[in-house]
């Protein structure tokens, strides 16, 4: 079994109305990286994956988009910053955005829709997944005073639907598996549709480096990588002593980037303030070993050194030192990591980013990391092979106002007849789409999508 090819990973990311993007197509390899001017709406695609991501891990709309949780939203904004700008709600009061990607594994490629009202109540109020030349699963709001969505997925057997209510705070695809038994071949196609497509999103990974936070002492326990890398010295003296291949070229990439020398990576222990001097250190901070120097806590590294320092951390590692949502059923050999990271160049020379890209390059060769990253100089990608530059256009000004329609199909198979739900959005001028390919050292520029009317 060719494990590479089998292996469920986001290849398209669809914003057909959201922020400043409408009717825009992404094609995503395994290196991609978005470059242009301030602006031009980059950062949103990295917001709509991560946003599908922890949707399908379970989480609800608010949690997602407006940090109602435990954890902050992952727009910028919250819900209403995602609704195209200039949107005017329709005779409902209704205003929204919609978002969707394609996954691609075992089953073929997959693909989900999913349309969000922000006005008057944030809700899912249409979603539509296909795959295996089926729609497997619609749903639709019917009755906005419940709030619940109507759902219908394909079944193909004595009964070809089965339709049932479902929350309309919560992604459908990612309950499937609770409500669908898998006795009929219909059925057995949903789940592995669904599966693939949960797969894959909950391995997407938003990394942001924060140095302001980097150079502090953290507990030893604190072992899991958050986005941030503020926990970044705990994490590693957990790979210094289970992952010491992975450790080594972590340092090997350190010692082609970094002010010399750099002889290795370690942690030093310490003691809380105040602590008694037998007391235990239960706190570590990261040191670079620079040999005749001696050891270099990192709150004395550069900003540059430091950023770099997290993003190799995370394409060297994989999931299982990281705090990301994967699948527990599955080895993570078996699984694909999507990082994201916007302003993947920020802070760093050239040098750098293009050790970073090579660090992924490799990953990637194995089949156990995507890439998706935000860069501010597109030529850092020049000669490398298998990375893929799409080139983000400024939108030009436009006093023509055209009007989109949000549309996911209605609850039925596509033999049925009954109504779309439709979300209005009445836009003031039109936005850049884009449209790449996925090919070695790519470059596709932006150009103008059609107005959805």
């Amino acid at each position: 079994m060719n494990l590479t090819s089998e292996r469920p990973a986001v290849t398209e990311l669809r914003l057909s109305a959201f922020k400043s993007h409408q009717g825009a197509s992404f094609a995503l390899g395994p290196l991609t990286l978005l470059a242009g001017a301030s602006g031009t709406g980059k950062s949103s695609v990295l917001e709509a994956l991560a946003a599908l991501g922890r949707l399908a891990g379970g989480e609800t709309l608010g949690e997602v988009f407006d940090g109602s949780g435990d954890r902050e939203g992952s727009v910028r904004g919250g819900a209403a910053a995602c609704v195209p700008q200039g949107a005017q709600p329709d005779a409902e009061g209704r205003r929204g955005f919609r978002v969707g990607c394609t996954v691609t594994g075992p089953v073929g490629p997959v693909r989900l829709d999913v349309a969000v009202q922000t006005e008057p109540e944030l809700r899912i109020v249409g979603e539509r997944l296909t795959g295996g030349g089926q729609t497997l699963l619609t749903t639709a709001l019917r009755d906005p005073e419940r709030r619940t969505v109507q759902a219908a997925w394909h079944t193909a057997g004595l009964v070809p639907v089965t339709r049932a209510p479902l929350p309309d705070d919560l992604l459908a695809t990612a309950l499937l598996p609770l409500r669908v038994a898998g006795r009929t071949e219909g059925q057995r196609l949903v789940l592995a549709a669904v599966e693939q497509m949960v797969l894959a999103l909950r391995g997407v990974f938003p990394v942001e480096p924060r140095p302001e936070t980097m150079r502090a002492p953290v507990d030893t326990a604190d072992g899991m990588l958050r986005r941030g890398c503020e926990n970044l010295s705990a994490v590693l003296a957990r790979t210094e002593g289970e992952c010491r291949t992975r450790h080594a070229a972590l340092v090997r990439a350190m010692r082609e980037v970094c002010s010399p020398p750099v002889e290795g990576l370690t942690v030093l222990r310490t003691r809380p303030a105040g602590a008694d001097r037998g007391a235990e250190a239960l706190s570590v901070i990261a040191a670079v070993d620079r040999g005749p120097l001696g050891l270099v806590p990192v709150d004395r590294l550069g900003d540059g050194e430091l950023r770099f320092l997290g993003i190799a951390l995370v394409l060297l590692t994989g999931p299982g030192v990281l705090e990301v949502d994967t699948s527990a059923e599955l080895l993570p050999a078996a699984q694909v990591l999507t990082v994201l990271s916007d302003g993947f160049d920020l802070g760093m020379d050239r040098r750098q980013s293009r050790e970073l890209l090579s660090l992924a390059g490799m990953a990637a060769e194995r089949g156990h990391i995507r890439l998706l990253g935000v860069v501010h100089d597109a030529s850092v990608a020049e000669g490398l092979s298998g990375v893929s530059v799409i080139d983000f256009a400024r939108p030009k000004r436009s006093g023509d106002a055209g009007e989109v329609v949000v549309e996911v199909e209605g609850a039925g198979l596509p033999e049925s007849a009954e109504a779309e739900p439709r979300v209005n959005l009445q836009r003031s001028a039109s936005s850049p789409g884009v449209q790449s390919g996925e090919g070695a050292g790519g470059r596709v520029p932006a150009r103008r999508a059609p107005t959805m009317r």
